[in-house]
């Protein structure tokens, strides 16, 4: 029988679907409760076409759950951006009205039509990293936010109050120092302790989700740490967010998504750019903090650097300049990975089965900004950005 593709719009509690040919006449629409015997409805309702590939609205999000299923029972399955989804509600007949059946249609349309959508594959090693960075990263917010009321009452029981970079001992031996007579003196002392209590328990959290990160990206033999500024807790954000690298067919389409990439805003002969506050916000925080270490460690990023500062680029264009090149080196770092752990495996994904599209280079943009040349060194680092 001719393919067909299954546009889903998940819910909370039902997911919609949508059932398209390849001249996008509507076959089936349905609606499911999202319990375990809906699911087995839907699959036995779709298997009178043989040849079908499930379309599913944001399947890292709301769609997850549902998508990690179908793919596990050996469905096909991609993942559709509701940026696209919505485009096409809007161009459709209706005046862009939105309900479950309309964002079914349109993510069905979208899934037909668009190439290069990412494949849906059963959670590795890639989530995995994902769910510890964002373990870690909460952890990180919940003791900060003990440091600073631990710093608040230290200012009511002592002059002056602790000095920055307080730690659980350091705050332990100036409460030793504090002996109040009053009742809300004690009050206080006793909330501090509390809180040296909090900070030191989250200490210890912290140090045993470093320790299985570090122990999740020695597994996954990236080589994303070869690069000076990149560790274990880095790595595994940049590849928590990236997922698989493979829907970036470019180096440039990466820097888009990292945001690192400046946005063109050209008029007549004046060409100029400006910063871009689009992309993963967490991956450009990421690459923010590997440009900072290697402005400050590799010669060559140091160089770098002070060329666009004497270029005129000043200190937040020059550093910029250097998070641009270093997405160019993430990029090559992650193709690479890829490349090794899958080896005769073809970049990119499509919706034909047939069709398969070549492995992309990770050149330099010549775009945005201009690249450049330095001697090679064994350690990593935006000399490979030009290689």
């Amino acid at each position: 029988m001719a393919a067909v593709v299954i546009g889903v719009d998940p819910a909370k509690r039902s997911n919609t679907i949508e059932v398209i040919d390849a001249e996008e006449y509507v076959l089936l629409t349905a609606r499911f409760e999202n319990s375990r015997e809906d699911y087995r409805r839907m699959l036995a309702l779709v298997k009178r076409w043989p040849s079908r590939t499930w379309a599913v609205e944001g399947a890292t999000g709301v769609g997850l759950s549902l998508a990690q299923r179908l793919v596990a029972d050996g469905e096909r399955v991609v993942d559709v951006p509701s940026k696209l989804s919505t485009r096409v509600r809007a161009i459709d007949t209706g005046h862009g009205r939105k309900n479950d059946p309309t964002d079914a249609h349109a993510v069905a349309v979208v899934g037909l039509r668009t190439a290069g959508l990412r494949e849906v594959s059963v959670d590795d090693e890639v989530v995995v990293m994902r769910l510890l960075s964002d373990r870690r990263r909460d952890l990180v917010r919940s003791r900060t936010q003990a440091v600073n009321r631990l710093h608040q009452v230290l200012m009511q029981l002592i002059p002056a109050g602790a000095r920055k970079k307080l730690t659980a001992d350091k705050a332990k031996a100036l409460l030793a120092t504090v002996r109040p007579r009053d009742a809300a003196g004690r009050a206080r002392r006793r909330l501090a302790a509390e809180l040296v209590d909090d900070v030191a328990y989250l200490d210890r959290k912290l140090a045993a989700v470093d320790k299985r990160i570090a122990e999740a990206v020695t597994a996954s033999d990236t080589t994303l740490t070869d690069i000076v500024g990149v560790g274990p807790v880095t790595a595994a954000a940049i590849i928590g967010e990236v997922g698989d690298v493979a829907r970036f067919t470019t180096s440039d389409r990466f820097a888009s998504y990292t945001g690192t990439a400046p946005l063109e805003v050209s008029s007549g002969d004046v060409v100029r750019h400006r910063l871009s506050r689009a992309g993963n916000r967490r991956l450009n925080n990421a690459l923010h903090i590997v440009a900072l270490s290697n402005k400050r460690y590799d010669p060559r990023g140091k160089a770098y650097y002070e060329r666009k500062l004497a270029a005129g680029k000043g200190k937040k264009g020059s550093l910029r300049c250097l998070k641009r090149r270093l997405s160019d080196v993430v990029f090559r770092a992650l193709v690479e990975d890829r490349a090794r752990a899958n080896p005769g495996g073809q970049m990119g994904a499509t919706l034909t089965a047939s069709a398969v599209d070549p492995i992309p280079k990770a050149n330099t943009s010549d775009k945005p900004q201009p690249g450049f040349t330095t001697e090679a060194t064994p350690t990593r680092s935006l000399a490979e950005a030009a290689s």
